[in-house]
């Protein structure tokens, strides 16, 4: 049924200092097309909810897949990014006609052709798909890290280097979800300052 055909393939969470880099890879159905697939930075939280319901019922087959902080540190983000995007593709228990992958590089040793598409989570819907699945994913997932740790205020800014999570940061030390290798978290930690340590 999904022989020959593509799978989309997008992540979520290379720019946080925090958390998981997320993955997914889709293989959407032709015969059941999803109305207002988009870039997942462009559509609402509401939105890409409900999108995300639709994509996982509707499409032939779809994966999600991460790697961890402690990847990230010891690989770097890129590389840790083309592992969970590897992941992802091979968790599809099924062979893709051809990966088209959001950006400009593809990851190594997948078993089908692959292509990277630069904007493809804006201009290919199965990558548009996986853009959503990734985001909505990892979201879920920061809201969940901000209730173990909710000085940080990871539920809004989900990780990013915002004012008010730079702030916390400096206030409260790095947590174990923190990425080391990221500047302002290797900063803080150059410093001593971690999550639960006395002042």
């Amino acid at each position: 049924m999904t022989a020959g055909l593509p799978c989309g393939v997008d992540e979520a969470g290379r720019g946080p200092l925090c958390g998981p880099v997320v993955a997914a890879a889709v293989i959407l159905d032709p015969a059941r097309p999803i109305v207002g697939l988009a870039d997942s930075k462009k559509l609402s939280e509401r939105r890409r909810d409900q999108l995300a319901l639709e994509i996982r019922a509707h499409a032939l087959a779809w994966a999600i897949a991460e790697a961890s902080v402690e990847e990230i540190d010891r690989l770097n983000i890129l590389h840790a990014t083309m592992l969970a995007m590897r992941r992802a593709v091979e968790a599809l228990g099924v062979v893709p006609g051809e990966v088209l992958v959001d950006g400009n590089r593809v990851p190594a040793g997948l078993a089908s052709p692959a292509r990277a598409i630069v904007r493809g989570d804006a201009l290919e819907p199965a990558i548009s798909a996986a853009s959503i699945l990734a985001k909505t994913h990892r979201d879920a997932l920061l809201v969940a890290l901000d209730a173990r740790y909710p000085a940080y205020g990871f539920a809004l800014h989900k990780g990013y280097p915002t004012a008010a999570h730079l702030a916390a940061l400096a206030l409260h030390g790095a947590t174990p979800e923190h990425r080391r290798s990221f500047g302002p978290v290797a900063l803080v930690v150059a410093q001593g300052s971690l999550f639960g340590a006395s002042s």
